[in-house]
């Protein structure tokens, strides 16, 4: 059972089983895709994958992997930092 909401009537909504019941939908709005992702065309017809356009775009543009893989490091290294100041903080006041 998935992400499951209860209304203020007190039905019970399973917003995962919601997801999966729509994701061949065309989504609302003027990009043409489906709600998974998908490029579609006329019809609905599936012209391209989410799959596919995320492993074109990245053969495409090779440093944007790298740069994905940087921002993650760097997020680790400032989470360390946080980590490591927050006790030298304590007991000050900002006013």
């Amino acid at each position: 059972m998935g992400r499951v909401y209860k209304t203020m009537q007190g039905r019970e909504i399973d917003m995962d089983k919601i997801m999966a019941k729509n994701e061949l939908m065309p989504a609302v709005g003027n990009l043409s895709v489906n709600a998974r992702g998908d490029q579609i065309g006329y019809g609905g017809k599936i012209l391209k994958t989410k799959e596919e356009m995320m492993s074109d775009y990245y053969e495409n543009n090779p440093k944007a992997l790298n740069n994905r893989q940087n921002l993650a490091t760097e997020d680790k290294i400032t989470d360390s930092k946080q980590l490591d100041n927050r006790g030298k903080n304590e007991g000050k006041r900002k006013n």
